[in-house]
């Protein structure tokens, strides 16, 4: 079955956020909720954005609101185009059709009135866009748009003495700072008027001095509990090109200042944040309280980042990852990643499905691995067509069918779904199987094939084990056996019964396919627990890469099909594939290998 048709939404959970949410609506506090997403173009997206994405989304979509796709790109030297694109395709693949009347995107090439805030007009965005026409291309709102803006609020504070210019380098910025246990000292340049701090504010826009010589911060209390109010810095010089802005601007605001007008411009209501941002809460609030804004204004609430078994998510190391060569890029099928989940052949139901189940709290927790991967099985047993493929192949000589003989035989494509129909599959001569499914000394309790035993061919007959074909090295080369077609569905003994019951393909019809099988990531649940080096659980089994037969329907497969390979596991086509030699990537095995190895 095809990714295009998008499942629906599962229902809505509750937890304390949409509590919040539901509780200001009908108290008439909000009208419309607008919340937002806003990524960092320095990276890919990844499974932890991606519960950020359903969460904000998804509260959007159930109370007939906006969720804003916004690019918080105030940091040029770190970002790049490549990344906002693959953000945008994440970001709709993932909603897909769910939630299309809930994304906040807007015109392409509208921005805001041109500094509205130097007339002393506040304002929300969505009140000066125009509308966008039907057909016309969208884009997503980016917080350089906004620049202007932002600018002139600094200006703002500088006149309300609440923002000064500051002469200390990096080093003593954060010496003069203190720490938890102790107060920080406030800056020598703290007193400057501001008649010397509007000019000096201005040469820096006017790139009069070089990176790291000034910046400008908000002027608070360098004593308070909070090491975050401790006058923090609100612009830094960066003679760097910008990838929507180009060389415009030599200052950029950093992100806790551009962070909440956005939102305040925007008018998003709720600013849905994870927990590490909940000690910036308090800045977020100040700085919209100082500039004395019209209401409403946004409030920050936050939630528990996803942390998932055998995993890594920070940016910083999936980019090692990348830069190392330890994966092929950003969108290796063993990433983490919303693209390499795609490649892998993941379903954006089954993402949104494993967002929605493990929950939005405000603690701590790391999330067991084998919760996503049921949540990918549940998915992909309703809708993956079945279809045959051998792994590592063993032959079968079947003696009683003759040279060029097909016997057909009719094969169910998808037991869970009544209406997908059969195919015709043709038992040969010559027929391949997995050198797994046959043991010449077997072990108690193996009902696989074995010298002198019987198993069926599914959706075929019995088969007998007559002979065996070694090497000179002793290997099993090849098996000769009987075919009882009597045994066959409407035969006179289609219901004789046998303990094993093995899949195959016929070796003369058979297509040859790279099959990557791949596996987690990492070997430890906690890569990175006590400290130690994430690199050095690498699982050197993460992928291993087969030539298998395949049953030849699957030569017509598609990017968006999904198949359960039979008694194997979930494939699709990588985008590898070319005519005639395809590539298929195993998404996930039929059961979790991993529990019965660790039991």
């Amino acid at each position: 079955m095809s990714d295009s048709v998008t499942p629906a939404a599962p229902a809505a959970p509750t937890d304390f956020i949409r509590d919040i949410v539901s509780a200001d609506l009908a108290s008439g506090k909000h009208q419309r909720i607008v919340t937002r997403f806003p990524p960092e173009p320095n990276g890919y997206l990844h499974i932890g954005h991606a519960k950020s994405i359903c969460l904000n989304f998804g509260i959007a979509h159930e109370n007939g609101g906006q969720c804003n796709l916004r690019m918080d790109d105030t940091n040029p030297a770190k970002e790049d185009l490549e990344y906002v694109d693959s953000i945008q395709e994440d970001v709709r693949w993932l909603i897909g059709g769910w939630a299309d009347q809930s994304i906040g995107l807007k015109p392409v090439g509208a921005s805001p009135a041109a500094n509205p805030v130097a007339d002393g007009v506040d304002y929300h965005l969505s009140a000066v866009l125009p509308a966008a026409s039907e057909g016309q291309q969208l884009e997503p709102f980016f917080a350089s748009a906004y620049f202007d803006q932002i600018y002139e609020f600094a200006e703002r504070l500088i006149l309300k003495g609440k923002a000064y210019v500051c002469d200390l380098t990096p080093e003593e910025t954060e010496r003069y700072r203190g720490a938890p246990d102790r107060p920080g000292t406030n800056s020598p340049f703290r007193d400057r008027s501001v008649e010397e701090n509007l000019d000096l504010f201005r040469r820096m826009r006017a790139a009069e001095f070089p990176d790291g010589k000034r910046t400008l911060r908000a002027r608070i209390d360098m004593t308070s509990p909070n090491v975050w109010l401790r006058d923090p810095i609100l612009y830094r010089i960066r003679h760097t090109e910008h990838h929507q802005t180009g060389k415009r601007w030599c200052v950029y605001p950093m992100y806790d200042f551009a962070h909440c007008l956005s939102d305040y411009i925007e008018g998003v209501t709720h600013s849905i944040c994870t927990l590490e941002f909940e000690v910036h809460r308090p800045l977020y609030d100040w700085i919209l309280e100082a500039l004395q804004l019209a209401r409403p204004l946004p409030h920050q609430y936050e939630f528990a980042r996803l942390n998932l078994g055998y995993t890594v998510m920070s940016k910083r190391k999936l980019l090692q990852l990348v830069n190392e060569k330890i994966v092929k890029g950003w969108n290796d099928p063993r990433m983490p990643t919303i693209s390499g989940l795609r490649r892998r052949g993941v379903s954006p139901g089954a993402l949104r499905d494993f967002a929605y189940h493990i929950g939005v709290t405000k603690y701590n927790g790391l999330t067991d691995v084998a919760v996503l991967e049921k949540a990918i099985r549940d998915d992909l047993n309703r809708r993956a067509a079945r279809r045959m493929a051998v792994l590592r192949p063993l032959k079968i000589v079947l003696t009683n069918i003759a040279e060029g003989e097909t016997i057909p035989c009719e094969a169910v494509n998808n037991p869970e779904d009544p209406t997908s129909g059969t195919r015709t599959l043709h038992l040969t001569r010559e027929v391949w199987i997995e050198q797994d499914d046959f043991m010449e000394t077997p072990p108690p309790k193996y009902f696989r094939l074995r010298p002198g035993g019987e198993v069926r061919l599914k959706y075929a007959c019995i088969i007998r084990c007559d002979q065996v074909v070694k090497d000179a090295s002793g290997q099993v080369t090849e098996i000769h056996g009987f075919a009882d077609l009597t045994t066959r569905t409407g035969q006179p003994n289609s219901g004789k019964k046998v303990k094993g019951t093995i899949h195959w393909v016929s070796a003369t019809q058979a297509i040859s396919a790279e099959v990557r099988l791949y596996d987690r990531l990492f070997t430890e649940e906690e890569p990175e627990k006590d400290g130690r080096d994430f690199k050095s659980v690498l699982n050197p089994r993460s992928l291993e890469p087969v030539t298998a037969h395949l049953e030849p329907s699957l030569a017509g497969a598609t990017a968006s099909d999904r198949f359960q390979f039979e008694r194997l596991g979930y494939f699709c086509l990588d985008a590898d594939s070319r005519p005639g030699t395809p590539v298929f990537n195993r998404t996930i095995s039929l059961k979790d290998g991993w529990a019965k190895a660790q039991s």
